[in-house]
């Protein structure tokens, strides 16, 4: 039979195709690394192969997914508290002043008393935030904790009280005048401040009934919404484990505008199954995936955390550290901080330009530790001291505050009091106006005002706060040194 040339040429491509075949067989290559051996046919990757890359490849995502999610889900899961144990309607604020209400916060401060909330403005609406004149401070987020505004004596109102007009994704309201107008990036916000009076009692009491929210609507304001007591009941707003990790990260995909940077990880995540406009229902395989993702990802949260592998010590030759690692905007002048800011929001919760203050006597400045003097791990069984020298530049107050390790909360003790500070009644100081503080179990005899007490068995690590920071904090004229464990 003669074949025509098309026939021919089929002929010859089959032929080339089946010695290709039978030669890639014949020399496959493999190559060992950090991800397992892998086998190449000929140069291409074998099934089992490509298989396994890919299965690498989504639970590698996985991972950095969990690290990105940690800002939004911390505050979806403060904000699902509200709505779901407080029982308080989107755009109420609510009231933390007890250590009771306070306790599912990430790393609140103990002293002052907070009116936050984190409200769906696509539900609400625009909402008006009415502040009276008073020391207070505080910050408008969207819902991946970036900074909109702040509020208070460092805010435009300037301490001396006024309107802010939060408005949703895209509105085209033109706002009437004597409104300061924030133009929300995101759906859920969070909006608040916390009252910085040293008399704490009377601060709650007079300017909490000042401070409301309402809807805004034709031009007008609605009824105004009075400040709700959190609910005493146990909550927590620390991100959830396992899979109801990956549940929160849906709720935030689903009722969120897809930022322009965050892109490429919505792409991610719909490999492993989580994709704006659809129902979350994992495989048995991306289930898989997700699942060891969430403790890995953990892992690697602490890990980025507690290294902190991008900030050096405040003091040298201390293990105290800047606890806000990352900028109000979460931007530095070439990337976007995203190991910077998992490390703060990984432990912490809201931030705002006052918390990053660098003009002496306003705002605040923390700085952590979770080592003692020898580099080692703070933990409940020791007992632990630290030497406050005199003349702590801080303007209005100082505080050292414990926090346990796993929940990154304030520590529950018997003593009902997780936190020492310069406003504490009959706290202890030295003849030089120096303050000795310890940390443990029990109580150094003698020093029992001066003492906060620890689980044995648990790691903890403290935030050392000034309150309006003076000029020797920034120039670090004024040091503070390790804390030193005293019962070896």
């Amino acid at each position: 039979m003669k074949l025509t040339k098309k026939a021919l040429s089929s002929a010859i491509g089959f032929t080339l195709l089946a010695m290709t075949s039978q030669a890639f067989a014949g020399t496959v290559e493999k190559v060992d690394t950090r991800v397992g051996q892998l086998e190449f046919d000929g140069g291409y990757p074998t099934a089992k192969t490509m298989d396994h890359l890919m299965n690498e490849m989504d639970f590698m995502r996985a991972t950095d997914a969990y690290m990105w999610g940690i800002p939004a889900v911390g505050l979806i899961e403060w904000k699902n508290a509200i709505n779901n144990i407080s029982h308080v309607q989107d755009g109420h604020l609510v009231s933390y002043v007890t250590q009771k209400q306070k306790q599912g916060i990430l790393t609140p401060n103990y002293t002052t008393p907070y009116i936050m909330t984190i409200a769906d403005v696509s539900k609400t609406g625009p909402i008006v935030l009415t502040l009276p004149k008073g020391l207070m401070a505080g910050m408008v987020l969207d819902i991946n904790q970036r900074v909109m505004e702040d509020l208070g004596v460092v805010g435009p109102d300037a301490g001396k009280g006024g309107k802010y007009l939060i408005l949703p994704p895209g509105s085209d309201i033109t706002p009437p005048e004597g409104y300061f107008v924030i133009h929300s990036t995101s759906n859920n916000v969070l909006f608040g401040v916390r009252l910085l009076d040293k008399d704490k009692a009377e601060a709650v009491k007079r300017l909490v009934p000042q401070i409301t929210t309402a809807q805004f609507k034709d031009g007008k304001e609605g009824e105004q919404w009075h400040v709700v007591p959190a609910s005493e009941e146990p909550w927590s707003q620390t991100p959830p484990e396992g899979m109801d990790y990956w549940n929160a990260i849906n709720q935030i995909v689903q009722s969120e505008p897809v930022q322009e940077r965050d892109r490429f990880m919505m792409e991610h995540l719909r490999f492993l199954g989580i994709e704006k406009g659809k129902p979350f229902s994992p495989t048995d395989a991306q289930k898989k995936i997700l699942e060891e993702a969430a403790v890995v990802g953990q892992a690697m949260a602490k890990s980025n955390n507690y290294g902190k592998r991008f900030e050096p010590a405040f003091w040298e030759g201390t293990h105290w550290k800047h606890a806000i690692t990352v900028a109000t905007n979460q931007r530095a002048e070439n990337w976007d901080q995203f190991d910077e800011r998992a490390s703060w929001f990984y432990e912490a919760v809201t931030i705002s330009k006052a918390m990053l203050t660098q003009t002496p006597g306003v705002g605040q400045r923390y700085i952590v530790t979770y080592q003692d003097k020898d580099g080692n791990w703070l933990t409940g069984e020791h007992t632990y001291k630290l030497h406050v020298p005199a003349n702590v530049p801080a303007k209005q107050f100082w505080s050292t505050t414990v926090y346990d390790e796993k929940e990154r909360q304030m520590v529950v003790n018997d003593e009902n009091s997780p936190d020492i500070g310069s406003t504490k009644q009959g706290l202890k100081t030295n003849a030089d106006g120096s303050v000795d503080i310890y940390y443990g179990p029990k109580p150094v005899k003698g020093f029992e005002q001066n003492w906060i007490q620890t689980k044995p068995g648990d790691g903890w690590f403290t935030y050392f706060r000034f309150y309006a920071p003076t000029e020797a904090f920034f120039n670090k004229s004024w040091t503070l040194g390790d804390i030193e464990r005293v019962d070896k």
